[in-house]
C-alpha cells in the first residue's frame, strides 16, 4: 500500500501540514527548545529550517507561535523572517523554508517564540550556481544512540568549511533496551528511549525527540544542512515494502500502521521536504544541483520497491536452505528501486552529463559491490583457517562456520545489500551506461568503511563507491575484534580496494572539477566524550579517469582534540 500525502490527513489531522500564520492565531506559551535547530534540503534560495517547540507546561494542548529570521551573521540584522506555528498534530516541530537568498552563500538562522525565548542559532549553505570552484560533504550514517556517543558530529561542527551533511540513513533505531548495542549503553547511561521496541507514532517521536537531545546531534545539525535518506532502522529492520525483518504481525500489529507513523514521526522531526500532493510518502528521491561541478541525487532503496530480503530463517543453515536463498536472491524480478525511480534516476544522470557536469553523485543507503564472503580456507589454507576460528568466542564460532560454508557455495557476504538483489543492480548499471555517467555511489548501511570499483556482470566498470562507517553503531569487525575482516574481504574481492570493519567516524568529501578527494575519519573512541581523531585512508579520484587510487594516511597522523 502507498501513502499519499492526501490520504495521510486522516492519520494525522488535518492541521498537521505547515502554514505560516500570523502569531495572533497561535497562543502564547512559555518555552524552550531543548532540541536545537537543523536545515536541510538547501536551494540556491534557501533551505529547509526546522525545530521543535517544548511548552514548559507538558499538559499545552494549543499551537504556539514562533517567528523566524535568517541573516548573514549571527550579529547581522535579519534579511528574511515569517512566521509560523508549531501544531500539537506535528508534535510542536516547525519547517519553514526562506526563498530570497543569495545562492552559495553562508547563512546564520534562528527561532523566536512569543514569550522571547531564542533558539540556538544554525548556519547552512545554499546551492551554488554556475561556475563552482569545489564543494565539501560530510558523508555520515548508522548512529546508534546506545552504541556510544555522537563524536563525530561534535568533530563535523568544529570543521572550518562543510557544505553539507549527506546522511544515507539509520538516523535512529527502533530498539528497546534490551535490544542491540544497549550493552554499551547502559554503561554509559544511554538507554533507549521509550524503553521498549517503537511501534507507535509517540513511540517513534520519543524516540526521535531523544536524539534530537544529544548535544552532539545538535551541534552537527547546527553547522550545515543535511540532505538525508532514511534506510531500515527508522522504521525496523531489514525492512521491505511489505514487512521488516523486526516486525511480527502477530504481536506487533499491521506494517503498514507502523510504516505511517515511522514516516510521520520522520518527516515531522527532520529537516526535509514534505512530500508533495500526489506523491507518496516512500518517494523521498530527490536531487541536487551545486552550480555547474555535481549534481547529487538521493535514492530511496527500503519502503517504495524493495522486494523481500533473501534471508535465512536460522543462524546455521543446511545445505538446502543455503541452495533455496541463492535461487530466491537470483530472481530477475527482484527490485530495489523500481522502474520509476530507476528511470528517473537515469534521466538525472542523463541531464547531469549533457550539462558537461563533471560529478553525477549517488547518495544511496547500502553497499552497491559484489562483495563475496571471505573463504579462510582458501585464503590461508585449512590449518590457519582452522586455527584462526578456534580463536573466536565459543558463542560466535557456530554462525562463522556456518557463514564460511554459505560463501564457499556461492552467498555474498550481505544479503541485505544490492548483493541481495544482483538482478536489480545490472538494471542500474545499465541506467549508467545508457546516460554516459560512471557515477560515484555513496553507501552506508554497513557500519565500516569502503573504497570498491564496481563492475558490472562482463567486467566492465561502471561507478566508483564510498563507503562511509557508523557514527557509533557496531560492526561485524567489533563482535570478532581477532579476524581482519577488512582485510580479508579486501584480499577476497577484486571490486575492493579498501575495507576497514572498526573505525567509527566519517567521510569528508570534497569536489572539485579536477578530482574528488575522500579522507576516511575515524574517531580515536565512542566510549568516552574526549576523543581525538585521525585520518586513516584517503582517495583521489580524477574526474576524467574515475578509477580510485588508494592513499593511505601517514604513519604518524597528527591528531585534533575533542571535548
Amino acid at each position: 500500500m502507498k501513502i499519499d500525502r492526501r490520504s495521510a490527513l486522516g492519520l494525522i489531522g488535518a492541521g498537521a501540514a505547515f502554514s505560516s500564520t500570523g502569531a495572533t492565531a497561535a497562543q502564547a506559551a512559555a518555552v524552550r527548545f531543548d532540541h536545537g535547530v537543523a536545515s536541510g534540503d538547501p536551494t540556491a534560495q534557501g533551505a529547509i529550517l526546522w525545530t521543535r517547540v517544548t511548552p514548559v507546561d507538558a499538559a499545552h494542548a494549543a499551537p504556539i507561535a514562533v517567528r523566524w529570521h535568517v541573516a548573514q551573521s549571527a550579529d547581522a540584522k535579519p534579511i528574511e523572517s515569517g512566521e509560523a506555528q508549531a501544531r500539537p498534530a506535528r508534535d510542536f516541530t516547525v519547517k519553514v523554508e526562506p526563498k530570497r537568498l543569495k545562492p552559495g552563500q553562508d547563512y546564520v538562522y534562528w527561532f523566536e517564540a512569543a514569550d522571547g525565548t531564542r533558539s540556538p542559532n544554525g548556519r547552512f549553505r545554499t546551492l551554488p550556481e554556475g561556475k563552482t570552484a569545489d564543494a565539501v560533504f560530510a558523508v555520515v550514517s548508522c548512529q546508534l544512540h546506545a552504541g556510544g556517543y555522537f563524536n563525530a558530529y561534535r568533530s563535523i561542527a568544529q570543521r572550518d568549511r562543510v557544505d553539507a551533511v549527506i546522511h544515507l540513513g539509520d538516523y535512529i533505531y527502533e530498539y528497546g533496551a534490551d535490544g542491540y548495542g544497549t550493552e554499551i549503553g547502559s554503561k554509559l547511561g544511554r538507554i533507549p528511549e521509550p524503553a521498549h521496541e517503537t511501534l507507535t507514532l509517540a513511540d517513534y517521536r520519543i524516540r526521535h525527540a531523544q536524539y534530537k537531545r544529544d548535544p552532539d546531534m545538535q551541534a552537527g545539525h547546527a553547522r550545515a544542512a543535511f540532505i538525508c535518506v532514511w534506510d531500515d532502522h527508522e522504521t525496523a529492520n531489514d525492512s521491505w515494502i511489505g514487512g521488516a525483518e523486526n516486525h511480527q504481525p502477530a504481536t506487533e500489529g499491521d506494517w503498514q500502521a507502523r510504516k505511517a507513523a515511522a514516516m510521520q514521526a520522520y518527516f515531522e522531526w527532520m529537516p526535509i521536504r514534505d512530500a508533495q500532493d500526489g506523491n507518496p510518502w516512500e518517494a523521498i528521491n530527490r536531487s541536487f544541483d551545486f552550480g555547474d561541478l555535481a549534481t547529487l541525487m538521493m535514492v530511496e532503496t527500503r519502503l517504495l520497491a524493495r522486494s523481500e530480503g533473501a534471508a535465512f530463517k536460522g543462524e546455521t543453515p543446511g545445505a538446502d536452505e543455503i541452495a533455496a536463498v541463492l535461487a530466491t536472491r537470483n530472481r530477475a524480478d527482484r527490485e530495489l528501486l523500481g522502474e520509476p525511480q530507476r528511470a528517473w534516476l537515469e534521466q538525472g544522470l542523463t541531464a547531469s552529463v549533457a550539462a558537461g557536469k563533471p560529478w553525477q553523485i549517488l547518495g544511496n543507503q547500502v553497499v552497491m559491490a559484489r562483495v563475496a564472503g571471505p573463504d579462510m580456507a582458501k585464503l590461508f589454507g585449512a590449518d590457519k583457517a582452522k586455527a584462526m576460528l578456534a580463536s573466536l568466542d565459543p558463542s560466535l564460532r557456530p554462525r562463522v562456520e556456518a557463514a564460511q560454508a554459505g560463501y564457499r557455495a556461492g552467498l555474498p557476504f550481505n544479503l541485505d545489500a544490492w548483493d541481495g538483489y544482483p538482478a536489480a543492480r545490472e538494471r542500474l548499471y545499465a541506467s549508467f551506461r545508457q546516460s554516459g555517467s560512471r557515477p560515484l555511489v555513496l553507501s552506508g548501511d554497513s557500519h565500516a568503511f569502503w573504497a570498491n570499483d564496481l563492475a558490472d556482470d562482463a567486467g566492465r566498470p561502471v561507478a566508483v563507491e564510498f563507503g562511509t562507517t557508523g557514527i557509533t553503531s557496531p560492526s561485524i569487525g567489533d563482535a570478532m575484534p581477532a579476524l581482519p575482516i577488512g582485510d580479508l574481504l579486501a584480499k577476497a574481492n577484486d571490486e575492493v580496494l579498501f575495507c576497514d570493519q572498526r573505525a567509527k567516524g566519517y567521510i569528508l568529501l570534497t569536489l572539485t572539477p579536477q578530482k574528488a578527494h575522500a579522507a576516511y575519519i575515524a574517531m580515536s573512541t565512542i566510549y568516552a566524550r574526549d576523543y581525538s581523531e585521525r585520518q586513516i585512508a584517503a582517495f583521489d579520484l580524477a574526474a576524467d579517469a574515475r578509477e580510485a587510487k588508494l592513499q593511505l594516511a601517514s604513519k604518524d597522523p597528527s591528531t585534533t582534540s575533542g571535548q
